[in-house]
């Protein structure tokens, strides 16, 4: 029988039981990406052997860069704050302390430990550093209405460190194509990727959702669009806003996570709000299915071997230490729960963007022996990652649940009176 056929059994079978199980499965420390990812080991050259496809790096990059940008937005579309500093302030501290701090820590920790030069260094930390928008639904913010200052961190986090995160990728990408006489490229790479691709990633975010919504609300006061057909303007918003924005050279996972954020507060209909969230995590869930069952087929055994000292040890120590305390003096005065700050610490989830940026790179002069000890490193990390943040979210989220929130009532600082902003 052709195995292709048999492939399409095994993933109609897969999602019927994990949709129909889901009540359940809520209950586990079980993680749907982790379901998925034993699922693909089973399926690679380690089972069944049914999934016989090994995707190049452009076919994976296309495919988690997709995954990207529909997680990115649906996180832009949770964003329930006014866009002020206060509102934002532990987003601030997440972003521009503790994603460079996490960035530098792995990228020593290669230089140091693993003997890479600072370029190839600093490059694998711009892989791992961003925290994943896609594999961390459980920690998140539910809904539009959710205002617990954990789940806004985390959500914001996600949906802003995986563009953030280029300009060092650049950095080391640069690094690789023309040496480590950095001053003859340095000054392009401040201008054009530092300032210039952050902004045009931001005005063309605002820009594109506002013309396509007040396109959308013009047309909808002649003839209403039919019901079935609306939520793809959803879609439309994005793949308008991600491929314009990297025409002029911006960042378009920024500009498609601004987007989510306009649109969100562009529709006064919340219904419209909404479906459109609801449509794009359906999609969300499903791009996670497949890249989730590829990543487990990819994984071969030799190579893990070869790498699983160097593997450990990065992950070991950016699970385990980087983040944490990283995370622990990013969020010093910000008047939070300590178990709040350290929930903010552990839960550092790698995943669907580390495999985007790692693509990327071999797209751009990441190759050879370097190539295969960064990317192993990367699985490595994204797979340990899987495994513990899998086991532990369900009862760490159900435990702060239960037993912090109802804590804010007794307490002062700033997460209690979200609402206020």
């Amino acid at each position: 029988m052709d195995i292709y056929i048999l492939d399409l059994l095994v993933i109609g079978l897969l999602l019927l039981i994990v949709t129909l199980g889901s009540g359940w499965i809520a209950r586990l420390p079980l993680s749907f990406a982790l379901i998925y990812l034993i699922v693909g080991i089973l399926l690679g050259p380690y089972g069944i052997h049914l999934i016989k496809l090994r995707p190049d790096a452009e076919f994976l990059e296309r495919l988690t860069e997709f995954v990207v940008i529909v997680s990115l937005f649906s996180c832009g579309l949770k964003m329930n704050r006014r866009l002020n500093f206060w509102s934002w302030s532990s987003t601030v501290r997440l972003i521009g302390f503790l994603m460079p701090i996490s960035i530098f820590a792995i990228a020593a920790v290669g230089h140091w430990f693993l003997k890479m030069e600072w370029g190839p260094a600093i490059l694998l930390g711009a892989i791992l550093a961003p925290t994943d928008p896609v594999l961390a639904s459980e920690v998140q913010l539910s809904h539009i209405e959710d205002k617990d200052e954990l789940r806004f961190g985390l959500t914001s986090e996600g949906g802003l460190n995986d563009a953030l995160a280029f300009p060092f990728v650049f950095f080391g990408i640069y690094w690789l194509q023309k040496g480590n006489n950095w001053q003859s490229w340095f000054k392009e790479w401040v201008a054009v990727d530092l300032i210039w691709a952050v902004a045009a990633g931001i005005v063309m975010g605002i820009a594109v959702a506002k013309a396509v919504v007040w396109i959308d609300k013009q047309l909808q006061k002649h003839r209403p669009v039919d019901e079935l057909m609306e939520d793809f303007v959803a879609i439309s918003i994005i793949l308008l806003t991600y491929s314009l924005t990297e025409i002029v050279n911006g960042y378009g996972f920024l500009a498609v996570f601004v987007a989510g954020i306009v649109a969100q507060r562009s529709y006064r209909d919340p219904k419209k709000r909404l479906s459109q969230l609801e449509f794009i995590e359906r999609i969300e869930k499903l791009m996670e299915v497949g890249t989730i069952l590829l990543l487990g087929s990819l994984l071969r055994l030799p190579q893990i071997q070869q790498f699983a000292g160097q593997g450990l040890l990065v992950a070991g120590l950016l699970i385990f230490i980087i983040r944490p305390i990283g995370a622990w003096i990013c969020t010093i005065g910000e008047g939070l729960l300590s178990t709040t700050r350290w929930l903010y610490g552990w839960f550092g989830i790698r995943g669907v963007g580390s495999i985007y940026y790692l693509c990327y790179a071999f797209g751009n002069g990441l190759k050879n022996e370097l190539g295969e000890q960064i990317a192993w490193i990367t699985y490595i990390t994204i797979v340990i990652s899987v495994v513990l943040h899998g086991i532990s979210a369900t009862p760490l989220m159900n435990w702060y649940e239960d037993n912090i929130k109802s804590r804010r009532q007794n307490v002062k600082p700033i997460e209690t009176s979200v609402d206020k902003y």
